[in-house]
């Protein structure tokens, strides 16, 4: 029967996407305020996920990787009381996580893991940002009104319903869906946005102390989901994990 399970699980995986869309390079004018005060950001080519991780694809791994478990994860790692708390056992999803819902309740740790897994790695906020900005047609819509409503509008919405399933919103121009309108995501360097050095405070913490976000600009009403993504990452843990927040994952290239 496990067996079985897990089969379904693999093909379902499968289904999900699993392939990764080319980002070209660019340069994009960041909603964030640097410390230098730049906010011209240069992005490099990158490979992103065009759909975020799905709770049958984060079973699998748990499978492959107990470790991750949710009965088996340190709590350093992973807070006991949240993490997965939503499956219906350490290996079963159940009613409550179906498998093509994006999985949340998961840790920046356990995301990263995941993406180390697969060869890739979790996207840094600057490539998160430079590929959120675009819409249908556009490499950058954030002036158009029209695309800054529907993204406030998901802010607007009632979060108590279970979660749609990943593919619900249209691809924008780089392939990529779900961005918005969906569930928040860990980037790799989400702590570094409005702090200093990594929270955890231990020995890669150097990797994280870099310029960071000074500041953001709130009057103009299209910054206004850009400042909530950056005040939710800032005020976690890496250990956190909430009912809204999943992962996708990236590579570089050579």
């Amino acid at each position: 029967m496990r067996r079985a399970t897990l089969a379904l699980l693999l093909m379902s995986a499968a289904a999900s996407g699993g392939d990764y869309q080319h980002i070209p390079a660019g340069t994009f004018q960041s909603m964030l305020q640097y410390e230098d005060g730049a906010g011209r950001r240069q992005v490099a080519a990158f490979e992103l996920m065009p759909e975020p991780v799905t709770n049958a694809e984060f079973l699998v791994f748990a499978h492959a990787h107990p470790q991750w478990r949710r009965d088996r994860a340190l709590p350093l790692y992973a807070e006991r009381d949240q993490y997965l708390s939503h499956w219906q056992g350490s290996l079963s999803l159940g009613t409550g996580a179906l498998p093509r819902q994006p999985v949340t309740r998961v840790s920046w740790f356990a995301a990263r893991a995941y993406c180390e897994a697969q060869g890739a790695r979790l996207p840094t906020w600057d490539e998160w940002e430079y590929v959120a900005a675009a819409d249908e047609t556009q490499r950058d819509a954030r002036s158009d009104p029209a695309w800054g409503a529907r993204i406030l509008d998901w802010y607007a919405r009632n979060s108590a319903g279970p979660l749609p399933e990943i593919g619900r919103n249209m691809a924008n121009v780089y392939g990529v869906s779900d961005l918005h309108g969906l569930v928040w995501e860990w980037t790799d360097d989400y702590s570094s946005m409005l702090v200093v050095g990594d929270n955890r405070n231990q020995q890669d913490s150097e990797r994280y102390k870099f310029c960071g976000a000074g500041a953001l600009s709130v009057a103009d009403r299209e910054n206004y989901p850009v400042m909530m993504r950056v005040a939710l990452l800032s005020s976690l843990r890496g250990s956190d994990s909430t009912s809204n927040l999943g992962f996708r994952c990236a590579r570089g290239l050579p």
